[in-house]
């Protein structure tokens, strides 16, 4: 089920105004990673980059490019470990979690 235009802007604007919920998204995100749920931490993951960071200024910090990172929180995209860990640590030092 796509979600709506609607709820991405309510959950972006409760992530620009909310740093404990931009927190525990983070930590929503790692533990989905960590059990074993790889697309939902993605999803996730995407949601805080979309609505904080951008892709843009995550790719400056991984030294990789946007799209590329783009692809790889995409439902069918296959991160490297090294690639995941070096966006979780970037996400981590930008949010200073």
């Amino acid at each position: 089920m796509a979600l709506t235009c609607d709820f991405k802007e309510t959950i972006k604007a409760r992530v620009q105004r909310d740093p404990a919920f931009r927190e525990e998204l983070i930590k929503e995100a790692i533990r989905c990673i960590h059990a074993g749920d790889v697309d939902t931490g993605k999803a996730v993951m995407r949601d805080y980059i979309n609505a904080t960071i951008g892709f843009e200024e995550l790719g400056n910090l991984t030294h990789k490019s946007p799209k590329s990172l783009i692809q790889m929180f995409e439902p069918k995209g296959n991160p490297q470990a090294r690639t995941l860990f070096k966006v979780i640590s970037q996400i981590q030092k930008y949010e200073g979690v």
